[in-house]
């Protein structure tokens, strides 16, 4: 398994982030090789969000930068709106 956290700090518009994000979940959890994909926004922060992605492998994971979700939704829509952490991660 690989599994990721994505932090996500909406610099502008938090509101069209959390609209773009809630479009990519059905889209990334019909890609090969995603076994979850979940959405959090803060309730105590609305510009801050979090991904859990959890993929079959690392190299599913990578096609999936290739996939419409990225491609479409998360390139244009997401990635200028916000600052973000990307952490590879590992279940205790």
């Amino acid at each position: 398994m690989f599994d990721l956290i994505v932090l996500i700090t909406a610099e502008k518009e938090p509101e069209e982030v959390a609209a773009a994000l809630a479009r990519m979940r059905p889209m990334c959890l019909a890609e090969p090789g995603c076994v979850s994909w979940e959405a959090y926004r803060s309730s105590a922060d609305p510009s801050r969000f979090t991904l859990v992605e959890r993929w079959e492998s690392e190299r599913a994971w990578e096609e999936h930068g290739e996939g419409e979700a990225i491609q479409a939704v998360y390139l244009p829509e997401i990635l200028p709106r916000v600052q973000r952490e990307v952490h590879p991660s590992a279940r205790l």
